[in-house]
């Protein structure tokens, strides 16, 4: 755990007290996730630009919390952001300051969720089912046709390209926007070199949409952006549509992608969990919820704020401070997992996680997350059964994100049934992983 120096041996930082600074640059979201599980279950953290916060880290706690209507979403209740001492130019308003169903309560939020609700219900999902899997096949026919002993890069060539083009093909997204969308997707939940940097491709973001929105109204097809700019079909703004696609389109994919990367690597280096899912003993949607419990994609995300003082689990949060929920350490917090929570174990019985929140922001998108990992994971071992890490010895660098827990990169060899001459080497345990 890094403490705040600034803390240390000094008066408290208003109601925060001693803090733990969270530092997106860090090797692993995970590796302090046991540390902060023992400081307890409300934990003052910094965060990136000396904003101070509420890190919820237990399971119950974070449950009660989602579910608590004393905790909202609306920026304006917080204290810090009123009165102007977060500047506008922080790196992670732009996720705070959407208008999406992310950022709404009670009404607002049920007005904004209710034009999209019906198109991801768990029945409507599954008829995607056929077209899933026939991109699927499409990327690893791409992935076949490569060189062969060369490696390959997992995220870019086929965790990546699955979910943007399924998200695509539902709002109807042109194939020549599909590309710059990409990689505006990947600035925008990268590391940002500053503040203006992010806010330039934020604002590129949303007028990509918008012009999105415009071809719609335009020329209509059978897709969800069409539905949503339909004459008479909704009450949201122009504003409000535009966040609505930017939650659905760019941050509904990126979840995804981590899904499948942690998934692959975390199979990879359990060979025995493996052989488990191959073999049949375990299914494979039991694969996918243990990566959500144990390797989320989703490490830290903010902010609730507090509408009055709310004790949660012994501490109080004053009126107007920010809230985070650590999903890292919920999957891995004992009291609600087990002694062995910080082991992945697809055969575990199953215990409910917090990944895809709780109440009512529980993730829209989630039925069709499960959907694309149920589908791209055993397809992907299927076809390549001797796929293994390019270099076992060194683990793949992830993502520096206070918000996304993912690997940048996944580099793996294509390797045919048999023809490996040395299993991978799991990663030396750190905080129980």
């Amino acid at each position: 755990m890094d403490f705040d120096g600034a803390e240390l041996g000094g008066a408290p930082s208003g109601t925060y007290g001693i803090r733990v600074r969270l530092d997106p640059a860090e090797h692993d979201p995970r590796s302090g996730t046991a540390s902060l599980c023992t400081a307890g279950p409300v934990v003052p953290v910094l965060l990136p630009g000396g904003v101070s916060a509420w890190l919820v880290t237990h399971h119950q706690a974070g449950r009660a919390v989602l579910a608590d209507s004393r905790f909202v979403k609306d920026i304006g209740a917080w204290r810090a952001w009123r009165s102007g001492e977060v500047p506008r130019s922080w790196p992670l308003a732009p996720l705070l300051t959407v208008a999406n169903m992310t950022t709404a309560t009670a009404g607002d939020h049920t007005r904004l969720r209710a034009p999209l609700a019906r198109a991801f219900t768990a029945r409507r999902v599954e008829q995607l089912r056929p077209r899933v899997e026939e991109l699927t096949g499409e990327l690893l026919d791409g992935l076949a046709a490569g060189p062969p002993g060369e490696p390959v890069e997992l995220r870019a060539r086929y965790a990546h390209p699955l979910p943007i083009r399924v998200i695509c093909e539902l709002f109807g997204v042109p194939d020549s926007r599909r590309d710059r969308l990409r990689s505006l997707c990947g600035a925008l939940f990268g590391a940002p070199s500053d503040a203006s940097e992010a806010l330039a491709t934020h604002r590129e973001l949303r007028a990509a949409l918008a012009g999105l929105l415009g071809e719609k109204r335009d020329r209509p097809g059978d897709d969800l952006t069409s539905a949503l700019v339909a004459p008479g079909t909704h009450t949201l703004s122009e504003a409000e549509l535009v966040d609505t696609l930017l939650l659905m389109i760019v941050a509904g994919h990126e979840t995804t992608v981590n899904l499948l990367v942690n998934a692959v690597y975390a199979l990879l280096t359990h060979p025995g969990q493996l052989a488990l899912a191959r073999g049949g003993q375990v299914p494979w949607s039991a694969v996918v919820e243990e990566v959500l419990r144990w390797d989320p994609p989703v490490a830290h995300f903010p902010f609730r704020y507090a509408l009055c003082d709310v004790d949660v689990a012994g501490r109080t949060i004053r009126a107007g401070d920010p809230v985070m929920l650590s999903y890292t350490a919920f999957g891995r917090d004992p009291r609600q997992h087990g002694p062995e929570a910080g082991r992945f174990d697809i055969s575990r019985t199953p215990t409910r996680h917090l990944t895809f929140g709780h109440g009512i922001h529980h993730c829209l998108g989630a039925p069709l997350a499960r959907l694309e990992a149920a589908v791209a994971l055993p397809a992907l071992f299927a076809r390549f059964p001797g796929l293994a890490l390019h270099d076992p010895e060194r683990p793949p660098a992830r993502r520096p994100s206070v918000v996304f827990n993912g690997l940048r990169e996944l580099p793996v060899l294509l390797t045919p049934e048999g023809a490996r001459t040395r299993p991978p080497r799991p990663p030396q345990p750190r905080d129980g992983a």
